[in-house]
């Protein structure tokens, strides 16, 4: 139980990795993750909503239609609070590129 969840977390930690590169297929499975609930942590429809979000910026068209999949289970108070979240992360990924 230990290892898988190591795996997971590692996993995790290296798409994470990978999302902070602007790579949209990572993006992408960060908003799978927290929309299933796969790899490790629960289901969080503001995160996977985050997710979703960012890598439809960079580009990924599968994530804008699964972006507004899930804003159909989401109350508008949480469609803004993941708008926030996106927005912060992309300002934090902007000054580490800087």
């Amino acid at each position: 139980m230990a290892n898988s969840f190591k795996s997971a977390n590692f996993l995790m930690e290296s798409r994470i990795s990978d999302a902070a590169g602007g790579n949209a297929n990572a993006l992408f499975e960060l908003g799978v993750a927290y929309s299933t609930g796969s790899g490790g942590v629960e289901v969080n429809m503001v995160e996977a909503h985050k997710w979703f979000n960012l890598a439809a910026v960079n580009g990924h068209e599968e994530a804008m239609y699964c972006r507004a999949e899930i804003s159909d289970e989401m109350t508008a108070r949480e469609i803004a609070e993941a708008q926030r979240q996106a927005r912060a992360w992309l300002q934090m990924s902007e000054r580490r590129a800087a």
